[in-house]
């Protein structure tokens, strides 16, 4: 979690207010962390922990529903369920070896 709020401070420093890391519109910070979006979700479902939060994090919760939800986006974004299964076969593959 210390790493989150990190994040969520630079959110508020680069972000000055603004939707996304680069301000208004999506830049390339908000490309690179908005890969990670999947797996941090599928994280917080197979471990019942809360990683964004609209209390503890809300400037990062707000922008993961924006960058979530963008049109150039969303259909793009691996489903939560199959980012589980992949994580899953990747633990099985690993405890085979």
């Amino acid at each position: 979690m210390e790493g989150i709020m990190l994040l969520e401070d630079a959110f508020a420093k680069c972000g000055k207010g603004k939707d996304f890391f680069g301000g208004d519109t999506i830049g390339y910070l908000d490309i690179i962390l908005g890969g990670y979006l999947g797996w941090l979700r599928a994280t917080e479902k197979m471990t019942n922990l809360k990683i964004l939060d609209a209390t503890k994090t809300p400037g990062l919760f707000g922008w993961a529903h924006r960058i979530g939800s963008n049109a150039a986006v969303k259909d793009v974004t691996p489903k939560t369920e199959k980012v589980v299964e992949l994580a899953k076969t990747f633990a099985a593959i690993a405890r085979a070896q």
